[in-house]
């Protein structure tokens, strides 16, 4: 079972698209680790470049939306601290408890529903709107 990026996913703006897409490939690196029963490793992986992602690819999310007075931007803004928080439950357990299976399939499984779900359908207003007001 593997994750790709699917064109249907774009929502038309270049470096936001090329950011899910990276992302959606370090995922798809996750669930490949995990078939071959290496997912602990790639887990912590995944979880290094998270940090480095959600900053840099939330913020620069945000910003179009402000730049641009996107009117779901308080919404979309609540999604994203939702997602860190959640990362950030993840990371702090694994940091007392040390990786276990349990936090590679609980990554598997919020990063799967979060990230189609968001992209799929939030991103895609977002995308959307920027079209409709001829932002892109």
């Amino acid at each position: 079972m593997g994750i790709e990026w699917r064109e249907s996913l774009a929502i038309g703006v270049p470096e936001i698209d090329r950011q899910h897409k990276e992302l959606l490939s370090r995922f798809d690196s996750l669930l490949k680790a995990c078939e071959a029963g290496k997912g602990m490793g790639e887990l912590q992986r995944l979880l290094g470049f998270l940090d480095e992602y959600v900053v840099s690819h939330f913020s620069e999310e945000e910003g179009i939306q402000r730049n641009h007075r996107y009117p779901g931007y308080a919404a979309h803004k609540k999604e994203h601290d939702g997602f860190v928080t959640r990362l950030k439950a993840v990371k702090d357990e694994i940091k007392s408890e040390g990786v276990a299976v349990h936090h590679v399939t609980e990554t598997n499984n919020m990063l799967l529903k979060w990230l189609i779900n968001h992209i799929s359908r939030v991103d895609a207003e977002l995308g959307k709107y920027l079209r409709a007001n001829a932002a892109l």
